[in-house]
């Protein structure tokens, strides 16, 4: 049985990953900064799949050189999800982008030496589409300039750490070549394992259901659900023609919070509110709030992605937005009642 690192699996992006290997008949080594948190994860893998003894952590830290060459050992693969995600723009933004940069770094210079044959990299569409306004049309080729000055800590962390990953790749020795696929998703939404609701999605899904979002910011991007992502993953794993690529894992269409709230609205959830904010207002708030701040790369603009080469590789078909929307608020009201 070949058996898969899931760096940061803890996480919203991680755990899906981790029970999508294990259906697929890999086993799992998944990684979390504290051993403390594994039960949580455990728990809600098992509610997806039986891990039957497939299952296993390891602590490592981004920013600490310890535990990375043991990770690696047995394995097979490796999916790098692990990286530091916050909406809030940060009083200095290296408390995201080192991180991210670093701990990129770390795993494949521990996956090159321990002689894994591929990586696949979590990155972001954040990675793309920074420095550009108005509608904004992404491909296989489109890069953030970390060097606009209203792009965030954020989108030059997603940036940075995913071309100082291309670089490696580039640039490494021996006769043994580490592969690297890198998956770019726009804002992810979908069912939580765990019934956690800390992540960025999962907070906003809460407050929106429970009527604590009085307006929305228009804002039209591609989305995306954690159940394609985790099984774009998992298929990249293997795929022949994968390798050397980026892959957009995102819905066809643009969607919005409007539309999310509508959708709500149509199928029960009574207390949510489709009023949208003003975008002077955001744009005016962004001065002294740093959530409003982390929000202005989407505010005004309309997102739309080219994911055909997705498509095709992987003969896939991105799952309804209308599904994601009412499967997340369903996973998410559950928790709440609970």
């Amino acid at each position: 049985m070949k058996k898969v690192l899931v760096t940061g699996i803890s996480g919203f992006v991680g755990q899906h990953c981790a029970a999508e290997l294990l259906k697929n008949g890999f086993a799992v080594r998944g990684s979390v900064r504290s051993l403390s948190k594994t039960a949580e994860v455990e728990n809600g893998i098992k509610n997806e799949i039986d891990p039957k003894g497939n299952l296993t952590f390891c602590e490592l830290d981004l920013m600490k050189d310890e535990g990375w060459d043991i990770a690696m050992e047995g394995c097979d693969y490796v999916l790098h999800v692990a990286s530091p995600f916050v909406v809030k723009a940060p009083k200095d933004e290296n408390e995201l982008i080192k991180p991210a940069v670093d701990g990129t770094l770390r795993a494949l210079k521990a996956a090159k030496k321990a002689g894994i044959k591929r990586v696949v990299l979590t990155s972001s569409t954040a990675s793309m589409q920074g420095g550009q306004y108005g509608i904004v049309h992404l491909t296989q080729d489109s890069w953030t300039d970390v060097n606009e000055k209203n792009v965030t800590a954020y989108f030059k962390s997603k940036t940075l750490a995913e071309k100082a990953a291309w670089d490696f790749i580039k640039n490494q020795t021996g006769n043994e070549k580490l592969e690297l696929v890198v998956i770019n998703p726009g804002p992810i939404y979908g069912p939580t394992l765990t019934g956690n609701l800390q992540s960025e999605s999962m907070d906003f899904f809460k407050k929106l259901i429970s009527g604590k979002v009085p307006m929305l910011p228009k804002a039209d991007s591609v989305m995306s659900d954690v159940r394609d992502i985790a099984y774009i993953h998992v298929k990249a794993l293997e795929n022949e023609k994968a390798n050397g690529h980026r892959f957009i894992v995102t819905t066809e269409a643009s969607h919005n919070f409007q539309e999310i709230a509508q959708i709500l609205k149509s199928n029960g959830y009574s207390k949510v509110s489709t009023l949208l904010a003003p975008t002077f207002l955001l744009k005016f708030m962004a001065n002294f709030d740093n959530e409003a701040k982390g929000m202005l790369p989407f505010i005004g603009n309309t997102i739309e992605a080219d994911i055909s080469a997705t498509k095709n590789t992987f003969n896939w078909e991105p799952i309804s937005f209308e599904k994601t929307v009412l499967d997340t608020a369903s996973s998410v009201q559950k928790y709440l009642t609970k």
